[in-house]
């Protein structure tokens, strides 16, 4: 969708580092000097939203349990129904 506009050589450092992270707690130290603790709470948390509207759970459900905004569920929801399927894969893949 919108990454299309940030397609240039510094997005695709940016990916390429990421892929060459191997475990979960290499992931934090390089997120950790990436982004603020908000930024990856935020990225996670709409993680979970999708993984829980995956599952059928309601908006109520998904407010209670994650304390995302109804707007941050219907964009997330969005993404799931005319998005890349780019959730979809990462869940798949981690076996969520």
């Amino acid at each position: 969708m919108q990454l299309k506009k940030l397609n240039d050589k510094t997005v695709d450092q940016l990916f390429e580092a990421v892929l060459t992270l191997k475990t979960v707690e290499e992931c934090y130290v390089f997120f950790d000097d990436l982004c603020t603790v908000n930024e990856i709470q935020s990225l996670s948390q709409r993680l979970e939203v999708a993984r829980m509207l995956g599952k059928g759970s309601t908006y109520n459900q998904i407010e209670a349990e994650t304390g995302a905004s109804t707007a941050t569920i219907s964009r997330v929801k969005r993404c799931l129904n005319y998005g890349n399927d780019g959730y979809k894969m990462a869940l798949e893949r981690a076996g969520r």
